[in-house]
């Protein structure tokens, strides 16, 4: 029987030193089975509606998870323009470091797009994981240097530049770009030792499905891959973070057996 979670705020020092703002989602009537780390999607937050559900509806599950905002973005403190690729990577680890010491190391990490490239990057480094799912992943975080469009040209003229993105303004500088075109993800993947979920919308206008492809292709078994059709990047829908809870529930059972309770 599924009951309703209930929410604590947290809080943690971020790969700059920065304070950011977590929220741990747990279950309302008994001890979480197993912890997850939420990654958001790019200059999102931890408390994005499909963040939220997502989170929430694991944690009716039995499963606690640990949402937070990344340096410079939401309640977090920190300059975002001061951040890249492997700051967020930093951010991660150091979460799953706070939640280990204040209840229990995570076991398994879901990121949402380029949040999702953060989680397949982070995975090594984080002790104890045994599972990694993606949503609406990029193959390569590279990809983001295609939302910048006309931008990029100013970017690596100028060093820095204001873009527009999901109606905010944010300061790009050059140091981002070059930092998410460094990054050795395919090996990443090819190596990450253990079970992955991969979840995308064939619809997915934002981060074309052809990225799940990539990310399946080099993944060792075991490896799943659910198309999420009709939902759009942001899962903005209303049954979609549901539907995607659902999914990793019933997924994480397999890997995770001690949830099979929940």
């Amino acid at each position: 029987m599924r009951t309703s979670p209930h929410s604590r705020k947290l809080s943690f020092a971020g790969a700059h030193g920065d304070c950011l703002a977590a929220r741990l989602e747990l279950p309302a009537d008994r001890e979480p089975v197993a912890y997850a780390l939420f990654a958001h999607c790019f200059t999102c937050g931890k408390d994005l509606p499909a963040a939220t559900r997502i989170a929430r509806g694991l944690a009716a599950r039995g499963i606690g998870v640990l949402r937070f905002d990344f340096t410079g973005l939401g309640r977090s403190g920190g300059d975002f323009a001061h951040t890249n690729f492997s700051s967020n990577v930093e951010d991660l680890v150091l979460a799953a470091d706070a939640l280990r010491q204040e209840y229990r190391a995570p076991s398994l990490l879901i990121g949402h797009s380029l949040g999702g490239a953060a989680v397949l990057a982070a995975a090594e480094r984080i002790e104890g994981v045994r599972a990694v799912a993606t949503v609406a992943a990029p193959a390569d975080p590279g990809h983001v240097e295609h939302l910048l469009s006309e931008a990029t040209a100013e970017i690596r003229e100028r060093g820095e530049a204001e873009v527009r993105l999901a109606g905010r303004t944010f300061l790009i500088r050059r140091q981002f770009l070059d930092d998410i075109a460094d990054q050795p993800q395919r090996d990443r993947i090819g190596g990450l030792g253990v079970p992955l979920l991969v979840l995308h919308s064939p619809q997915d206008e934002l981060v074309d499905v052809d990225n799940a492809r990539l990310i399946f292709e080099a993944a060792r078994h075991p490896k799943s891959f659910v198309a999420l059709d009709g939902a759009d990047h942001l899962l903005s829908g209303r049954e979609d973070p549901g539907w995607v809870a659902d999914l990793l529930a019933v997924w994480v059972r397999r890997h995770l057996p001690e949830t099979g309770a929940g």
